[in-house]
């Protein structure tokens, strides 16, 4: 029954993959046992990637090229098919557009942003939750989140401001130990040059007026340099593209961070809750 159900979430980019190693490992007259030998991996696992009963991994995917690609650059160029394709489907659409951003303006009001959050975070976050999905599962999706942090140095540069609601950062999740990682982590991403990292407050709301009251959004400066809005809902996401509608969520995003904390007092508050002393 688990072999069925695998077989069902192998998609097609991952399918090609396996398709071509098969193929140029039959064309070489090589084994699954020897080509395992050769990337790292047992006959078992290149038999189950052949047949589609586990999807091939980003790492098999790097190995394959090493050891079958013969420096044609075929499977490094499947890697990013197949990371689009684990991905959640509501996010595959916006996926591409982040990666291109020219800047990002980014509002988080529940956990720490995606983009932002470390694996361990990532992985108590994804396994926690409902339904609850399968360990393989898990680890897809972990993987996938922790590739778009290429973004970080892509050249040419990302402008990426982040603006945190203080909840996200007092909201423990998976340990202690694990939050304290991810407050240290993002007092590291604060510190880059071409990333602004805000905090807005608890008590943003106390003068009548609290910008953030409607959850988190994304305004994305594509190559064009366009505006586009994505929102994600629970389990459905919208990606906005009328100007008008796009032009009140960039005013929206400008109000809370104006409301927010400046960057300087924004670091001193995640490193306090880290306790990271200065």
């Amino acid at each position: 029954m688990a072999r069925a159900e695998n077989r069902e979430t192998v998609g097609p980019a991952a399918r090609m993959a396996a398709a071509v190693a098969k193929r140029l490992r039959q064309k070489k007259g090589w084994t699954q046992e020897y080509l395992g030998s050769q990337t790292g991996f047992t006959g078992a696992a290149i038999s189950a990637m052949e047949r589609h009963v586990h999807p091939v991994s980003d790492d098999m995917l790097v190995q394959l090229e090493r050891g079958l690609g013969g420096g044609t650059g075929i499977f490094e160029e499947m890697r990013e098919l197949v990371r689009l394709e684990k991905l959640p489907e509501q996010f595959r659409g916006y996926a591409p557009i982040e990666q291109k951003a020219v800047s990002l303006r980014l509002y988080a009001n529940h956990v720490v942003h995606g983009l932002f959050q470390t694996e361990s975070y990532a992985w108590a976050l994804i396994a926690g939750g409902c339904p609850q999905p399968t360990p393989e599962r898990t680890e897809e999706l972990v993987a996938g989140r922790m590739a778009r942090k290429v973004l970080f140095d892509r050249k040419p540069v990302c402008e990426i401001e982040l603006v945190l609601d203080e909840s996200v950062l007092r909201r423990a999740i998976g340990s202690e130990e694990i939050m304290r990682e991810q407050l240290e982590y993002l007092a590291e991403c604060a510190r880059r040059r071409n990333v602004v990292l805000q905090v807005l407050p608890l008590d943003a709301g106390l003068g009548g007026e609290y910008a953030g009251a409607r959850g988190e959004l994304n305004v994305v400066e594509t190559p064009a340099h366009d505006l586009v809005t994505y929102l994600e809902i629970g389990d459905e996401s919208l990606l906005i593209t009328d100007r008008t509608k796009v032009s009140a969520y960039r005013q929206r995003y400008a109000k809370i961070r104006a409301q927010a904390l400046d960057p300087r007092r924004s670091l001193g508050v995640i490193e306090e809750l880290a306790g990271v002393r200065r």
